[in-house]
């Protein structure tokens, strides 16, 4: 498993594909709260669930400040095809290979149906307007996540 991250820690910046194939970088949120979110693979149950409650709270939570930029290590076309499915309109991005995933402590083993594997673990980072971590979570459930987060973030239902 790699580093995971802590509150107060410097977010790595990068620079990954979106669906549109144009580059997006952490910098570019500069000067704006953002919630990054990795997520193991594009149209699986939980993925789904949780891109869709994020997409339902985009207004909530660009009203009260924050941006949402969700992060696999699916191939472009495969994002660009969950995007348009589910009408995500918040940044999908690429990351083949898992690097970013890697330097924000989203790598690791993990248990599905029984099966140990390594791959990228559902997290959560809030990266605060500075580009320092305000809250890092690790092994979130997709279910009732992003309320939760809504109410750790105090955003207003």
């Amino acid at each position: 498993m790699t580093k995971q991250l802590s509150t107060g820690d410097i977010a790595p910046d990068f620079t990954l594909p979106g669906v549109d194939g144009k580059d997006v970088s952490l910098s570019d949120f500069r000067g704006r709260d953002v919630v990054v979110y990795f997520y193991p693979k594009a149209e699986t149950p939980g993925c789904t669930t949780e891109a869709c409650d994020f997409r339902d709270n985009l207004a909530s939570l660009r009203g009260a400040g924050y941006e949402v930029i969700g992060i696999s290590a699916d191939p472009v076309d495969a994002i660009a095809s969950f995007a348009n499915n589910h009408d995500l309109v918040f940044p999908l991005l690429s990351d083949a290979g898992a690097a970013t995933a890697k330097e924000y402590g989203a790598w690791g083993e993990k248990v599905i149906n029984g099966t140990a594997m390594v791959g990228i673990l559902r997290s959560t980072i809030v990266v605060d307007k500075a580009g320092a971590v305000s809250r890092a979570e690790y092994n979130v459930h997709a279910d009732g996540h992003v309320a939760a987060l809504r109410r750790e973030l105090g955003v207003d239902a």
